[in-house]
């Protein structure tokens, strides 16, 4: 298909936002049109190369204040608009874009629960476009990728559920996992995930490497619910720039052997232009160190057939796979465009 889709990026001085309009800037069906801020930023007016040094030549665009004036035609003037807002912010913006006739792609957990009464517990608000909750598609591009084909609303996966599921999912669709015992996964992420305003918690400084969220992260119940079953989940950070890994240990259904979880995996992402495997983690396992700066989620696993348990790894760069480059493969599949950038395999 040949056409050009004119996007917009809200939010864009952020590390998400900054690689949404790098990947838009290099796609050859996507056209980038403005970058915004709020209109209360101190960014606003400033060009986003200067902020961000290393796409000087790629992305020297000013950045737009989105006033209540700018607002009124984003969705007008663009085919598709990527929120890389705030939870409650893309809450609030949706339906005005909406409305103007934009196709939505949003990177906040504003919209990845068809349950209203999970925002004020896990994100501290009330959700105030219950319809809306009904109507969005989860964008785990591997597995919703027909949903997504006609969706006007992609609520576009966290970095650690996409890297999560995406090592779960397959046995969990097989029925290879144990119905009992919950898979138990411990993450670690880089100090980018936690967004550019850099605070006490997220200083590299400060960091070293430390649990947080522990029972009671929000990513646990968007974990449990795309996986359908309940999970334990305890991220981490770690003091480096960007990645995630992920190591899952779970119970296998009994007599589950070495051979179907590998089938499992093969049937699932054999052909997928991000998901790469390690079988057997023999000589290698996922690390961040593959995945940094690229658009692929690695997915390894070994098995112990003995005590009927497994280790699944998963490692992905969570500004990419995790966030903006999920965003751009979901566009590609809504937009029936080509698999750029992921067709390549190379790093951006």
């Amino acid at each position: 298909m040949s056409q050009s889709i004119r996007c917009a990026v809200i939010g864009a001085s952020g590390y998400t936002g900054v690689e949404l309009a790098a990947l838009i800037a290099r796609h050859p069906q996507l056209e980038l049109g403005k970058v915004y801020v709020s209109a209360a930023s101190v960014d606003g007016g400033k060009q986003l190369s200067h902020l961000h040094g290393r796409f000087l030549g790629l992305l020297d665009l000013p950045i737009t204040p989105l006033t209540d004036d700018e607002l009124a035609v984003v969705g007008e003037q663009h085919n598709l608009v990527f929120l890389a807002t705030e939870h409650q912010v893309s809450t609030q913006l949706a339906p005005t874009l909406l409305a103007q006739g934009a196709v939505v792609m949003d990177l906040s957990g504003g919209f990845r629960f068809v349950d209203a009464d999970i925002y004020p517990k896990y994100y501290g608000f009330e959700h105030e476009q219950p319809e809306l909750l009904k109507q969005a598609v989860y964008g785990l591009a591997e597995w919703n990728a027909e949903a997504i084909k006609t969706a006007d609303l992609v609520a576009v996966p966290g970095c650690y559920p996409t890297a999560s599921l995406s090592a779960l999912k397959p046995l969990q669709q097989a029925g290879l996992l144990d119905a009992v015992q919950y898979p138990v996964i411990n993450a670690v992420s880089g100090v980018s995930g936690a967004g550019r305003k850099a605070s006490m918690v997220n200083n590299f400084c400060e960091v070293s490497l430390h649990p947080y969220g522990v029972l009671g992260h929000r990513h646990q119940p968007e974990i449990s619910d795309q996986l359908g079953r309940e999970v334990i989940f305890t991220p981490h950070l770690g003091n480096f720039p960007r990645g995630i890994v992920a190591t899952i240990t779970v119970k296998l259904a009994q007599g589950v052997t070495a051979e179907q979880v590998s089938a499992a995996y093969h049937s699932a992402y054999d052909g997928s232009a991000c998901v790469r495997l390690y079988d057997g983690m023999g000589g290698q396992t996922p690390s961040i160190k593959n995945v940094a700066n690229t658009c692929h989620v690695d997915v390894g696993w070994k098995v112990d057939e003995t005590t009927g348990h497994a280790v699944l790894v998963a490692a992905e760069d969570n500004l990419l796979k995790g966030a903006a480059g999920q965003a751009i493969q979901c566009a590609n599949i809504r937009f029936g465009l080509a698999d750029f950038p992921f067709a390549t395999g190379a790093a951006l």
